[in-house]
């Protein structure tokens, strides 16, 4: 079950970044065009910069259900390559509990903002008249795959505490080990976890 789930869940998130990838460089071309036609032609494309600060915003959204499927979410481990796994472990599920809180109401607060966008119809103070909700729906989907990430995350760390391993916790959770990163960049792949 957990297998199957972590596969649907980082089929998905691969996709999301892809599509956030596309997103941005379609976004950078665009911003490059109105630079170019800028200083050549005095002319100008209108709303690029709009339009990839929303690409951006959403698209960050859409990755971090990746980064945490791969940790490779930023962590400070100074202290933590110092511990015992068991030590390890519980804060591992510290961590992805105070993560899924913090996210939680973020992506509540999210959801009330596009939900106000949608009803009064609010447009962005721009040339272009962005009716708000349009970004903010990418925005809002992407927040929504990372708090359905983390709650699998926590469930099966949780269900790892339960029954003992530690090291279960460590491959999900944990951050990653030097021979582990070093051998995701030789290898060019993103590391992967090995779940019980």
């Amino acid at each position: 079950m957990w297998e199957r789930g972590f596969a649907i869940l980082e089929t998905i998130s691969r996709r999301a970044v892809y599509v956030a990838g596309i997103a941005l460089l379609i976004a950078a071309v665009l911003v490059t065009v109105d630079v170019i036609c800028r200083k050549f032609l005095s002319l100008t494309v209108s709303g690029s910069d709009e339009i990839s600060g929303y690409v951006f915003a959403a698209g960050t959204t859409w990755a971090f259900s990746y980064a945490l499927l791969n940790r490779s979410n930023v962590r400070i481990d100074v202290l933590y390559n110092l511990m015992p796994i068991w030590a390890k472990a519980l804060l591992d599920i510290v961590g992805i509990i105070l993560l899924l809180t913090y996210m939680g109401i973020q992506t509540n607060l999210a959801i009330g903002t596009f939900i106000e966008s949608w009803e009064q119809n609010s447009t962005a103070v721009t040339t272009l008249l962005t009716p708000l909700w349009i970004p903010q729906l990418f925005w809002v989907a992407g927040l929504v795959l990372f708090m359905i990430t983390l709650i699998f995350v926590a469930a099966f760390s949780i269900s790892r505490l339960i029954v003992g391993d530690m090291a279960g916790i460590n491959k999900v959770a944990g951050v990653l080990s030097v021979d582990e990163e070093v051998q995701a960049e030789l290898s060019g792949r993103d590391a992967k976890r090995e779940t019980a």
